[in-house]
């Protein structure tokens, strides 16, 4: 299994932001952060990357509680990133990191169906996204 999931979709950046945003509130996910990372880069003075690329950084409150309580450790992971790019072929590409395999590094059973969920639903927020 790959660390990561990832689709493509033939959206813009912008709209491809705006459907995942809408999608994770049905999910009582909120949007803690948007890195427009390419923007800080040149504001950092780094012009040698330019192509758009965007980490939202989103959590369930309730479900990021959960997970704290039953392991402090599992804070290294919140909240989840979603990334929203353009890849080498131009096309809008959005992805996260697997939560199961994140939590697969705690050695936690107890929070793997926990981070199954989640896992399932970030899957589904991007099928509903692209």
């Amino acid at each position: 299994m790959d660390f990561h999931y990832t689709v493509t979709t033939n959206k813009s950046i912008d709209e491809a932001i705006t459907a995942l945003q809408q999608n994770l509130k049905k999910y009582k996910f909120g949007t803690l952060w948007h890195l427009d990372l390419t923007a800080k880069l040149k504001e950092k003075g780094v012009n040698h990357y330019t192509a758009p690329y965007h980490i939202l950084e989103v959590c369930n409150p309730n479900e990021a509680a959960s997970v704290l309580n039953d392991n402090q450790l599992a804070g290294y992971f919140l909240p989840c990133k979603i990334a929203v790019y353009k890849n080498k072929k131009n096309e809008t590409t959005i992805g996260f990191t697997r939560p199961t395999v994140l939590i697969g590094l705690l050695e936690s059973t107890a929070l793997e169906s926990t981070a199954e969920k989640i896992e399932m639903t970030l899957i589904d927020v991007l099928a509903k996204s692209k």
